[in-house]
């Protein structure tokens, strides 16, 4: 009774491991539950209950004595795709019997400790290079394209260093879009640039949360509504955060 025991605590570790990786990546709701149950699933629990949040992850398992639940907390969240493919990866092994319990907790933890991001000069350089290309593709002209590079990398670099001194994630948003708008101005002020609009939604799309916003879409129409007005109101506050920062540029300069 006692292996059992352990054994389902277990299983329910490497559901909740798998469910934590893939919302703190950027995974939608109703794709952690799944993963996590049919996790359970493939290693005998057939009646098991998941409840996810964006903060938080509680998972229950049926079939023992007493009925045993656990909760952990989602403090930080952010987008790496990659880890969301290869959890759904591990949990396609574990449905076809390939690996076993204390395999798929040990590939998970690895998961978790690894970091996938691109260096962070290469992201630097890869908003750059997005902003001119959204300036452009919003009937900007190609004499923009350099102050739409520059304000959306100086951005998107202050929006990074911002968050690492004041980890509020809405602040450094606003100081972000300030920077940009302040740049954007400055460049059409000295001649550099021509079309300030173009130029400053150009550099901001790096910062919009386009993420977030499929995600509340997709979460609200499977039905898991709480998992969707929040992401849906986080990314609500984030645009608002990206449009007041603009919008002191235009009012005081």
């Amino acid at each position: 009774m006692e292996n059992r025991a352990s054994q389902t605590y277990e299983i329910m570790e490497v559901c909740l491991l798998a469910g934590k990786i893939m919302l703190q990546s950027g995974g939608e709701t109703y794709r952690v539950e799944d993963t996590m149950m049919r996790i359970a699933a493939a290693f005998g629990i057939e009646n098991s209950h998941s409840y996810v949040t964006p903060t938080g992850i509680i998972f229950s398992a049926e079939g023992s004595e007493p009925t045993k639940t656990k909760l952990i907390r989602i403090s930080e969240r952010s987008t790496d795709l990659k880890k969301v493919a290869m959890v759904n990866s591990i949990s396609r092994r574990i449905s076809s019997g390939e690996i076993g319990p204390k395999e798929a907790l040990k590939l998970l933890k690895e998961l978790n400790s690894l970091t996938l991001t691109f260096p962070f000069m290469v992201q630097v350089a890869a908003a750059s290079m997005a902003s001119g290309c959204f300036m452009i593709m919003f009937n900007g002209g190609w004499n923009d394209f350099i102050p739409a590079m520059i304000a959306g990398g100086l951005g998107y670099l202050s929006n990074i260093y911002f968050h690492r001194f004041v980890p509020i994630k809405f602040f450094s948003e606003f100081l972000a879009s300030f920077v940009i708008g302040l740049l954007s101005f400055l460049f059409v002020k000295l001649g550099i640039g021509h079309e300030l609009d173009k130029i400053i939604i150009g550099s901001v799309m790096t910062l919009v949360p386009g993420l977030l916003i499929t995600n509340a879409i997709r979460d609200l129409m499977a039905g898991h509504l709480v998992s969707g007005l929040s992401k849906g109101a986080e990314a609500f506050l984030t645009a608002f955060a990206i449009g007041s920062g603009i919008a002191i540029v235009l009012s005081f300069l």
